[in-house]
This record gives structure tokens, C-alpha cells and sequence, in this order.
């Protein structure tokens, strides 16, 4: 479960990076505020949490990995 949130959270981070670097913008400051905003800190710190969470992904054999989800 904390891998599959992770995941999405990663994803959500890279989609907002994307939008950042193509149209300069940012979804998430947008949303919740601005980047000084509590709640968009909050988000950014979860997305950093889950980054360091999903490294470890790359050390794990791929059938943990696909138990893990069943």
C-alpha cells in the first residue's frame, strides 16, 4: 500500500515538474496557495518523503515488488 501511494505521489510530483519546465507553471502552489503555503509545503514534503520511500524500490528483487501489490 505505502508503495502504490508513493508511486502516485511520485507521479504527481514529475507531472507538476513537467508543467514547470514546459509551461512554467505550477500546478501545486497554484492549488494550495502558493509555495509558501502550509498545505503546498505539506504536499512538497510528501513528495520528497515518497521519493526517498521509492528508492528503495530499486533494491528490491522485481517478485517482492509484484507480492507486495497482490
Amino acid at each position: 500500500m505505502l508503495d502504490r501511494l508513493s508511486l502516485i505521489l511520485i507521479i504527481i510530483g514529475a507531472l507538476n515538474w513537467g508543467s514547470v519546465g514546459i509551461f512554467k507553471f505550477d500546478f501545486v502552489s497554484w492549488i494550495f496557495g502558493g509555495q509558501g503555503a502550509t498545505f503546498s509545503r505539506i504536499f512538497y514534503t510528501l513528495i520528497g518523503l515518497a521519493g526517498i520511500w521509492c528508492i528503495s524500490l530499486l533494491f528490491r528483487s522485481r517478485n517482492t515488488v509484484l507480492d507486495d501489490d497482490i
